[in-house]
């Protein structure tokens, strides 16, 4: 396999890609802070509490403390050379063409799958408010609303970005003030519940272990949306300083809203009330506080959480799409530019989001649960992508350009492979449960043949 120096990379790197710089400070800033407030802490934490229990606050302290990890060696290779392309470039130049392939193309397919999938859930709500509207026209209309937002320029991105980020740091910045008041006694109207819902009902740990490992799965996966800071700061007007001050602010957005709307949650709902896995956790919680309308008001910001992450992945998807093809790895078609923007790549990545949900109404048995396997554990390969790339560009980047050291991985390489490790423990725990481990087995599948295509396409292209 061949290797790439820092300074001579094998095809034309993309500091020299007409992409525009459109973004501004205050659009990567809150792009960082909301990125982390993902649909999957709104949608799919119900489902981790139901399984774990109380202790999934412990659950999402573990898989927090592991992603802290990655996006602070993430950062460290993004603020050194910034690029649309983020991991999968890190990984080209670190590793060989095939494994920039690997990771682009799988996160690729990952990122439109989502766009389909956070379209559907968003359209299930309007329905929700609307009965008897068709739950596919809402998905079109969102996906042609982003689509061409995403088309005109990259500002436009940024905008949406910058207001529903706002409103959901708002929202979920008041649900915790409200939460610690009530959980204090001090919320008028309610009493506090002191420590009854985390000690009954079966206790801290009521499945025992094996409830706090599907917990940690569960937990593990709604952290997707950190990575798009990465990407977005190749087209801001201060990239290397956009991503050092998102990444060193990880660690307090990951604890405050994560962890801690976790513990808020599960100390004032009973962890085994039906709401929370129907109505979502949040929205249980509010309507158990007796606020009225509250309830309502979440269900708006989840709706627009999962608007956000529709619009955020049809960006990466279309800007990792053209990296790809810049560096070599893809249909040159995708790589056209107009006004700044890759149009082909937010229009493809676009249609194969739809093509997805279409699947999901037409092939609902086989076909579209296929596709949801395959990407199931996606995040978790371009994790070990990013680790094993810092751990070999780091010394290269000491030795070669010590300067653009910006961002430095804690105690390296120390917890460099205690991440990896973490990784690996992941995986020995998806293959333990019956419903991840087929999952692990088909992003393995996809994983497998990507690499192989890559590893096939590297050595065509040397032997030109």
């Amino acid at each position: 396999m061949s290797r790439t120096t820092l300074d001579t990379p094998p095809t034309a790197p993309d500091a020299h890609a007409p992409l525009s710089h459109g973004l501004k400070q205050r659009h990567l800033s809150m792009i960082a802070l909301g990125g982390v407030i993902g649909a999957g802490l709104f949608v799919g934490s119900g489902a981790g509490i139901a399984a774990a229990g109380p202790s999934i606050v412990i659950a999402y302290a573990v898989s927090g403390l592991l992603v802290m990890l990655v996006m602070r060696m993430l950062g460290e290779m993004s603020a050194a050379y910034p690029s649309s392309g983020s991991f999968s470039a890190h990984a080209e130049r670190a590793i060989g063409p095939w494994a920039g392939f690997t990771a682009g193309w799988s996160f690729w397919v990952l990122l439109c799958t989502a766009v389909g999938l956070e379209g559907i859930g968003a359209a299930k709500i309007v329905t929700g408010w609307l009965p008897g509207t068709p739950e596919w026209a809402w998905v079109a209309l969102f996906m042609v609303v982003f689509c061409v937002a995403n088309l005109a320029a990259v500002k436009n991105f940024g905008e949406f970005e910058f207001w529903f980020a706002a409103l959901k740091v708002g929202a979920i910045g008041l649900f915790l003030v409200l939460g610690v008041l009530a959980v204090a006694g001090v919320l008028p109207g309610t009493d506090s519940p002191g420590t009854s819902n985390l000690t009954g009902q079966g206790g801290f740990l009521p499945h025992g272990s094996e409830g706090l490992v599907v917990g940690l799965l569960a937990s593990v996966f709604a952290y997707g949306g950190l990575e798009t800071v990465t990407i977005a700061a190749a087209e801001s007007q201060n990239p290397v300083q956009g991503v050092a001050r998102a990444v060193r602010t990880a660690m307090w957005r990951i604890a405050l809203f994560y962890i801690g709307s976790m513990a808020v949650i599960v100390t004032l709902v009973p962890w085994d009330s039906k709401e929370v896995v129907e109505k979502g956790p949040y929205v249980a919680a509010l309507d158990h506080l007796g606020i009225p309308g509250a309830g309502q008001l979440m269900n708006v910001v989840v709706f627009v959480a999962l608007l956000s992450a529709m619009n955020a992945n049809i960006y990466g998807s279309s800007r990792i799409a053209y990296s790809l093809v810049e560096r070599g790895q893809g249909p040159k078609a995708l790589g056209r530019v107009s006004a700044g923007v890759p149009r082909v790549a937010v229009l493809v990545s676009c249609v194969f989001g739809f093509v997805c949900v279409l699947l999901s109404y037409w092939r609902p048995d086989d076909v579209f649960p296929w596709l949801l396997n395959m990407i199931g554990a996606v995040i978790l390969v371009v994790w070990i992508f990013i680790a094993v790339s810092q751990l070999l560009l780091r010394r290269r980047v000491e030795r070669e350009a010590p300067e653009k050291l910006v961002v430095r991985m804690w105690l390296f390489p120390a917890l460099t492979w205690v991440a990896l490790a973490g990784m690996a423990a992941i995986f020995v725990l998806m293959a333990r449960q019956p419903d991840t481990r087929v999952q692990l087995y088909s992003t393995g599948g996809m994983t497998l043949f990507l690499a192989a295509v890559g590893y096939a396409w590297q050595r065509a292209r040397a032997a030109r």
